[in-house]
């Protein structure tokens, strides 16, 4: 499908079908994620493509891309016709392995819920016994056994 046979909508339409709001869409729009055209007056008009655009990075966010990454993935789309089904398989092929990433990230996480998470601090009663001296920490900040590193040895 050429642009020119790419309907255009006003903002508003495209925030309803999208379900994300007008000023999300400024912002994606101020990122260069999106664009518009401008109408005569100045509103802004999408592209009824952009939706497919809009999905893409309201997924690739839950899997937990930076809007940086997303940008990047983006500017790998073509730019002379609508993105084909081939073209969002291409971009889409890395994410299998960042939702295994994050199933094991949240399986750590869910593990580690009645464990100590070294140092979270979710387990205040056991960390004498599960991280004394808060040993975790000498691995580096935040939740080292949420981050995957194993329990501090004696």
């Amino acid at each position: 499908m050429r642009f020119d046979a790419d309907p255009l909508f006003t903002i508003s339409h495209i925030s309803q079908r999208s379900g994300v709001a007008a000023s999300a869409l400024r912002f994606y729009e101020s990122r260069g994620l999106i664009e518009s055209v401008r109408s005569g007056p100045g509103h802004r008009r999408y592209r009824r493509s952009t939706l497919r655009r809009i999905a893409f990075i309201v997924f690739a966010q839950r899997i937990g891309y930076s809007l940086e990454e997303i940008a990047a993935q983006l500017a790998l789309l073509p730019t002379d016709h609508v993105p084909t089904g081939s073209d969002w398989q291409r971009l889409s092929r890395e994410w299998k392995a960042r939702v295994e990433q994050r199933i094991a990230e949240l399986q750590r996480l869910n593990i580690s819920l009645d464990e100590c998470i070294g140092c979270g601090c979710l387990s205040v009663k056991r960390c004498k016994l599960t991280n004394p001296e808060d040993r975790s920490g000498r691995a580096g900040p935040g939740a080292r056994r949420w981050m995957g590193d194993p329990p501090p040895k004696g």
